[in-house]
Formats: C-alpha cells, sequence, structure tokens
C-alpha cells in the first residue's frame, strides 16, 4: 500500500511540475488525435449529412453498414493502415509507417464512422423539421446540406467530441502503425502500457490521471453543449 502510495504522489509530482517526458507525450497525443478528429469531420460530417437528408435505393443497408462501422475493432483497423503503408504496401512509398501521420490515419479511420453516422442521425431528424420549407425556398441539395449543419452545430460539436474522446483513448491501432516509439510516437495509452509492464508506476499513473481528466472535461463539455441545444429548441 505504501508503495501505490508513493507511486501516486510521485505521479502528482510529476503532473504539477510538468515533467517534460510527461508534457511531450501528452501534446503528441493532443495532436494526433485533434487531427484525427479534423480529418474525420471533414468526410464525417457532409456524408453524414447527405445520407440523411437523400433518400435512395440501398440507403437502408448503407445506415446499417454505416452504424456497424462504429464498432470496428481498432487491431483490425490497425492492421489494414499497416499493411497499407508498409514497405511492401501501396502506400508504402510515402514512409509514413511509424510516424505521427500513420496513426492520424488510423484515429482517422475509426472516428470517421462515428461522426458520419451520429450526423446522419441529428441531420435526418432536423430534415423533418425544415426540408420542406427549405425546398419551398428553392433551396439547392448543397444550401439545404449546410442549413441544416449549421442548424445542427451544437449536436454535431457534441459528436466531435465523442469522435475526440473515442481517438484520445486508443491505444490498438496507433501501437500496431505507430510502434510506441520514445520521443517519436509514443503517446499516453501507448506509454500507459509500456510503463506498466516495465514497472514505472508514477509515469504510468501520472498520464493516467491527465486521460481521466481530458475524458471528464470532455464529457463535461458535451454534457453542456447538449443542455444548450435543449434549451435553443425549447
Amino acid at each position: 500500500m505504501s508503495d501505490l502510495t508513493a507511486a501516486f504522489s510521485t505521479a502528482v509530482s510529476l503532473i504539477l511540475s510538468l515533467d517534460s517526458d510527461l508534457v511531450e507525450i501528452i501534446l503528441l497525443s493532443l495532436r494526433v488525435s485533434g487531427s484525427a478528429v479534423v480529418l474525420a469531420a471533414l468526410v464525417g460530417l457532409p456524408l453524414g449529412a447527405a445520407i440523411g437528408v437523400l433518400r435512395f435505393r440501398g440507403r437502408r443497408a448503407l445506415v446499417v453498414l454505416l452504424n456497424a462501422s462504429m464498432g470496428l475493432p481498432p487491431v483490425v483497423v490497425g492492421l489494414l493502415v499497416y499493411l497499407m503503408l508498409s514497405r511492401s504496401g501501396p502506400l508504402g512509398w510515402l514512409g509514413l509507417l511509424f510516424t505521427p501521420g500513420a496513426m492520424v490515419i488510423a484515429q482517422t479511420l475509426l472516428v470517421t464512422p462515428i461522426v458520419a453516422a451520429l450526423t446522419r442521425q441529428a441531420i435526418e431528424d432536423l430534415s423533418e423539421e425544415y426540408d420542406e420549407p427549405l425546398r419551398s425556398l428553392g433551396a439547392s441539395f448543397p444550401q439545404r446540406v449546410a442549413t441544416l449543419l449549421y442548424e445542427g452545430r451544437l449536436s454535431l460539436a457534441t459528436t466531435l467530441l465523442a469522435g475526440f474522446g473515442r481517438a484520445i483513448a486508443e491505444v490498438g491501432a496507433v501501437i500496431i502503425v505507430g510502434g510506441n516509439i520514445a520521443h517519436v510516437t509514443r503517446v499516453m495509452t501507448t506509454a500507459i502500457a509500456l510503463e506498466t509492464s516495465r514497472g514505472d508506476l508514477p509515469l504510468a499513473l501520472g498520464l493516467g490521471l491527465v486521460l481521466v481528466g481530458i475524458a471528464i472535461v470532455v464529457n463535461g463539455c458535451a454534457q453542456w453543449m447538449q443542455e444548450v441545444a435543449r434549451r435553443a429548441a425549447a
């Protein structure tokens, strides 16, 4: 028990003193996950909105597929990205394997289905209310999509926060394509796994506390935005 108390005390000291290794790992984690969420938003928001507005043959099957892809196993995604970026793979010439870029790609593939699926649901609900007035005003399809995305901006911000939470906590895919290389591709989740296996509990606990803190902040922001959206709709 005394060892655990000492490790916890040291972990808190590392956080308060802004230990250089800890800060480096945290900043890389935020940069990788933030980049992945931005890319996922650029693809997932318009894709989800288009599916939410359009009615076409096979749409139901596409929605089922999109919802199912929200649960993609991270290790499988990591393996696929690894095969694509490996030296013998079709994108091996890019030299991205075991770099932060490969980690961003893996996280983007994991987060995009979440953003697209939740956006589809939000836009479909809004479409029932706004679609007829927009059509009567002669709005084109891009204008309708843009208007619905704007009207649902608070709900969609919550969607992006959910995507960020998934990305920042992911370990399976990033450890496969990043390699967990010190000072290069070591992020919070992979560092926690490594330091725990090596017995360096203070650093693992310090990173764990920061990761939990980020999760609390993200969820708090999501709850607040949902409340704001609820009040705006009332």
